[in-house]
């Protein structure tokens, strides 16, 4: 069993360790409030960029060259990632060069220089990083659908942002925004592996000594609001159609969370879930397909999402309807329920033999919900959903009103698919 600790600093910067003496590694993960939903329209995109503009150097590794040879010598990995509701750095280590890490992701993030020459060379990395997720039709299709079904809200912008605004950003936009929100109370440390919670106590002070600064940001308050458009078409000359089909749920606070887990579990995940066994294997539709409940702090959807046969598409969105229909009618077996609940908790066993995932997991649970389940909690609120609550909860959020449907492929009339959706 897995024995988290908690720090809180002076400044209000927090520390999760989680020692793991089945590892030789180390996983040291900065993460920040400082993800998409914070942004604005005139800085959309900005938390993405932000974090490209990090790896450029500071003062004791100047270029991106040196940086980079840090983590490479000793054998690291080395990377982040921006999310619509914070962003992460991360560095996985032998258990001996713990303190390296700390050192070259301190330096990232406390004396990034922001020079001209960099800010122009990494403006034109994400301006193609921006037209491979267009030209990347399974990864675009997600970014459509959260917008959609979200709303027009920060929270489910694309975290890419605009190509007019990342070509409109200077450097006075980065420091503001990295004052406003990269400050001590908006920032967890999240430490993984084969170390013990003092040493991470020492090299944090060390290499992170943030002052007393402000309260936590907060975020944009988020208002689902009237959602104008339910079916969206993107045209795109595709050798297949991707698409999603899904509908708004709840944020992570609901109490019918791990329900609507165990129902998407039962849905599509595995080899031997619903959708995988009706779309592919009885229809031959689609090569991928799964279903998904995403929850952020305060908003959330449940979908299937497929990459189907492009003449064959109505086929396979009645059937994905017709599966999604099937639990407001009948309840999910025992052995049904049983094997979904096995599947979820196995995925959740295995993430944690990974020091990254357990850093993850942990220090994403303290950032946003300033608070941490074990897996022993979780294991016991997934055992508790019964298939009377799953069928309740399907009654609830499936309804003819309530459908959000994505397509990308070689279509241009959104009517047929809205037919499909009564």
């Amino acid at each position: 069993m897995l024995n988290i600790k908690k720090i809180n600093l002076p400044s209000k910067l927090r520390i999760i360790t989680v020692p793991m003496k089945s590892t030789e590694a180390v996983t040291v993960m900065i993460m920040i409030k400082a993800g998409s939903r914070y942004e604005t329209q005139h800085i959309r995109g900005i938390s993405h960029f932000l974090e490209h503009m990090f790896f450029k150097g500071g003062e004791r590794y100047q270029t991106p060259r040196e940086v980079a040879q840090a983590i490479d010598s000793i054998g690291g990995i080395f990377n982040a990632f921006t999310g619509n509701q914070f962003v992460a750095y991360f560095v996985k280590v032998a258990k001996e060069y713990t303190e390296t890490a700390f050192d070259v992701l301190s330096d990232m993030l406390l004396n990034a220089r922001f020079d001209k020459d960099g800010l122009k060379r990494e403006r034109g990395v994400v301006l193609e990083e921006y037209k491979m997720i267009y030209d990347e039709p399974k990864r675009l299709v997600d970014d459509e659908f959260e917008q959609m079904i979200i709303g027009n809200h920060p929270l489910g912008w694309s975290t890419i942002g605009l190509p007019k605004v990342i070509k409109s950003l200077q450097r006075r936009d980065f420091v503001k925004y990295k004052n406003q929100l990269y400050t001590a109370p908006n920032i967890v440390v999240s430490v993984a592996g084969n170390i013990e919670p003092a040493e991470v106590k020492k090299f944090t002070a060390k290499y992170l000594p943030y002052g007393k600064s402000a309260k936590k940001s907060k975020p944009i308050p988020y208002h689902r609001g009237k959602i104008q458009k339910k079916v969206k078409i993107i045209h795109k000359d595709t050798k297949q159609a991707h698409l999603i089909l899904g509908v708004p749920t709840f944020g992570a606070f609901s109490p019918h969370k791990y329900t609507a887990k165990i129902l998407a579990a039962v849905l599509g995940g595995g080899m031997s879930s619903r959708l995988f066994t009706s779309i592919r294997e009885r229809h031959g539709l689609a090569y991928y397909v799964y279903g998904s409940s995403v929850n952020y702090t305060d908003a959330g959807y449940l979908m299937a999402k497929a990459g189907v046969d492009k003449t064959r598409i109505d086929l396979a969105i009645r059937t994905i309807l017709d599966e999604f229909k099937l639990f407001t009618t009948e309840k999910v077996s025992a052995e049904e329920l049983k094997k979904a609940k096995e599947f979820v908790i196995g995925h959740l066993v295995l993430d944690m033999e990974d020091s990254s995932e357990v850093a993850y997991e942990y220090g994403s649970q303290e950032l946003l919900y300033d608070r941490t389940d074990t897996l022993a909690d979780k294991k016991r609120k997934i055992k508790a959903v019964t298939s009377e609550q799953i069928q309740a909860l399907a009654k609830r959020i499936f309804k003819d009103n309530t459908w959000h449907l994505v397509v990308i492929g070689p279509y241009k009339d959104p009517k047929r698919f809205a037919d499909l959706l009564k």
